[in-house]
């Protein structure tokens, strides 16, 4: 006869089994095993690393859209931001420094500063999140379109560069970076008082700010993260690149929303983690490869990605109704 201790042990595991973030890694596990059979080399070691590369990008424009999506809002701006930063970092070369340190992190500050309008927009001008954050995205893609035009804007950014390109111990640094950041995302999310406020506006705003907590501050900041995260992606794809141009980061708004709801966190808002996103990021880019390898158009690649997401509307708002 078992004893509670055990059964609770059990029912737990159970629990985690079945869990959205772990049925996205068998998900994942499935995808790279049967391309292995059929594509040979795909499972290599070389390969993987290469997803991982890819799927780091999409890991850090997903942090800030988790963060987002779990506060009940939505960010359509990422992709803008992404663009900005990689155009960005090129034409404030003025910032004399060798090392290219100071130029990266003035775009970022900027990313951060462009996430921080949306969020005041919202917080206090009281405009809906997807109105607010489709309006930032529209006015950066015509200022970087005033700026750039339609031609490409290279850079030697030594930083970016090993960012982008530096693979110590055999691992790139990409990843690396994206590991530290997925730690940080993932104590930021569960251990901070600033985590638990944002599952709290989440599942319900009109209780949390009677509850007297700072809902307009807490908007502004997590927004101005999602900025941050996605400023720093742009910064890591110039690295990859060696130059950016305009539309270079629209293809990362829809892959950042589909690992985030591919991960589990309902688009509704108050429910997720960014550990269910970091596989639906993964898979994400495996779903991109497989496409690639059987030599389908961008077009069935946008239809995959655009019905797995209505597919996990409907499941979340079916998941909203029973709570």
């Amino acid at each position: 006869m078992t004893s509670p201790t055990e059964r609770f042990a059990a029912a737990r595991w159970q629990a985690v089994l079945r869990s959205r973030p772990m049925l996205t890694v068998a998900m994942v596990a499935l995808a790279w095993i049967g391309a292995s059979f059929f594509q040979p080399g795909f499972g290599g070691w070389r390969h993987l690393r290469y997803l991982l590369e890819l799927a780091a990008i999409v890991g850090l424009v997903s942090i800030g859209q988790t963060l987002v999506v779990v506060a009940g809002g939505i960010d359509l701006s990422v992709g803008a931001i992404v663009t900005v930063s990689a155009i960005g970092v090129p034409l404030v070369t003025w910032l004399a420094d060798p090392t290219g340190t100071a130029p990266a992190l003035f775009i970022l500050l900027c990313a951060t500063l462009i996430g921080a309008l949306n969020g005041l927009g919202i917080a206090l001008l009281r405009v809906h999140p997807m109105i607010m954050t489709l309006a930032m995205a529209t006015f950066l893609q015509g200022v970087l379109i005033l700026i750039a035009g339609g031609s490409a804007i290279s850079a030697q950014n030594a930083v970016l560069s090993w960012l982008g390109n530096a693979r110590p111990g055999g691992i790139s640094a990409s990843v690396l970076l994206w590991l530290l950041a997925s730690a940080i995302a993932l104590w930021l999310l569960h251990k901070t008082p600033f985590g638990a406020r944002l599952f709290a506006l989440g599942t319900n705003p009109l209780a949390t700010s009677l509850s007297g907590i700072g809902v307009r501050s807490t908007t502004i900041a997590v927004y101005a993260i999602s900025g941050f995260t996605a400023g720093l992606a742009g910064a890591l794809v110039l690295g990859v690149n060696g130059q950016g141009y305009v539309g270079i980061g629209d293809s990362y708004l829809l892959a950042s929303i589909a690992s985030v709801v591919l991960g589990g966190t309902s688009i509704l808002g108050g429910r997720g983690t960014y550990a269910g996103t970091i596989p639906g990021a993964i898979l994400l880019v495996t779903i991109t490869a497989l496409i690639t390898m059987l030599n389908a158009s961008a077009g069935w690649r946008n239809i995959l990605f655009g019905t797995l997401i209505m597919a996990l509307l409907l499941l979340s708002g079916r998941e909203r109704q029973r709570r």
